[in-house]
């Protein structure tokens, strides 16, 4: 009976156990309250004529920094604020394949998943030379680079995660796209009228070099439903291509680190990236009814969201003056180039 009786104490949770899970739930619950209350209102801001081009994510992101800033967070709250920007951030990425179906990138033709592979392969290098040029920390160049070549935000947390940024890189390379991405998108739409350009090539220009989604979307819509449709596909094209480009960039930064890799786990692979390429697949055999995979890429939206605004409360902007103004030099001369270079792209068609 007393062996009985001491089995069954040594099996209850002591008083300080107790105690620290009641501090991680508070603190999970505040951290992940605060990313969801700064999202809803990013998503509401969103909806204004100006902030519409930025979108949910870059708002969301600096939301979390003007709140870290001014109103500082509980100490307690970094738990569920971690919880975001880690774990929602994956499975946000996860959920956002089921935008890409890969049977409209295969029937736009082998030209624009050519065109695609230019971009990125053309972005990445010539924005991380510039980066080398400038004396800009490697790991900083490369979220920039990843940002303008592939799909923005999404491009640069993904790709953070795998190379294990600082936050203010990341949050310095988002807040760099968003900048240079809504006065990309404003430009286009001012120049459609006196570019020699038909709707169709139009909309593959603006899908093959703006930076977001959201500015993408903008962008087109001078050029009617074609240069939409255009537009949509050749930027997917290089959301696709994420998965090579964050492979690829994980294996250059692990032949450059000192620490070897002792096992599987800790290989430079982005194992969630495999998750984004299996829901493009459920989307490409429709494996699940067109209403529930639209429900989960608005899920994934706030998920990503939330991830952003839990990046954006992790540092301050003071973090930022110790990077300096060259990063945003080498993010506007690769949008340049890349700008550049758009005709001649054109010409694969």
């Amino acid at each position: 009976m007393m062996e009985d009786i001491k089995t069954r104490q040594a099996k209850q949770p002591t008083p300080f156990l107790t105690e620290k899970r009641k501090r991680y739930t508070q603190g999970l619950m505040r951290g992940l309250v605060l990313t969801l209350v700064l999202t809803l209102i990013a998503d509401q801001m969103a909806t204004l004529p100006f902030f519409s081009i930025a979108g949910i994510m870059i708002i969301s992101v600096l939301l979390g920094m003007i709140w870290n800033s001014f109103m500082g967070t509980h100490t307690n709250s970094s738990i569920g604020i971690g919880f975001s920007s880690k774990y929602l951030l994956r499975l946000g990425i996860i959920l956002m394949g089921l935008r890409l179906n890969l049977n409209d990138i295969a029937a736009a033709g082998i030209s624009v998943l050519i065109l695609d592979v230019i971009v990125i392969i053309f972005t990445l290098v010539i924005m991380m030379y510039l980066g080398k040029l400038f004396k800009v920390d490697p790991q900083l160049s490369t979220l920039i680079a990843v940002g303008t070549a592939v799909c923005g935000a999404a491009a640069i947390v993904a790709v953070s995660s795998v190379i294990k940024s600082k936050n203010e890189f990341t949050a310095l390379a988002v807040a760099c796209i968003a900048i240079l991405g809504t006065i990309g998108a404003v430009v286009y739409i001012f120049l459609f009228p006196v570019l020699e350009l038909n709707s169709e090539a139009y909309g593959v220009l603006v899908g093959a070099t703006l930076h977001e989604l959201a500015h993408v979307i903008a962008a087109a819509v001078p050029g009617g439903s074609a240069s939409m449709d255009n537009a949509l596909l050749t930027k997917l094209g290089r959301v696709a291509l994420l998965v090579p480009a964050a492979l690829v960039i994980g294996i250059m930064f692990s032949k450059t680190s000192r620490k070897p890799n002792k096992s599987l786990r800790e290989l430079p692979i982005p194992w969630f990236i495999f998750g984004f390429l299996a829901m493009s697949m459920v989307t490409t055999f429709h494996l699940i009814p067109e209403g529930v995979a639209q429900f989960l890429i608005e899920v994934s939206v706030y998920l990503l969201a939330m991830a952003m605004a839990g990046l954006g409360l992790s540092i301050n902007f003071k973090d930022f003056k110790q990077v300096g103004i060259k990063p945003v030099i080498v993010g506007i001369l690769g949008f340049i180039a890349l700008a550049g270079i758009g005709p001649f792209l054109l010409m694969l068609l």
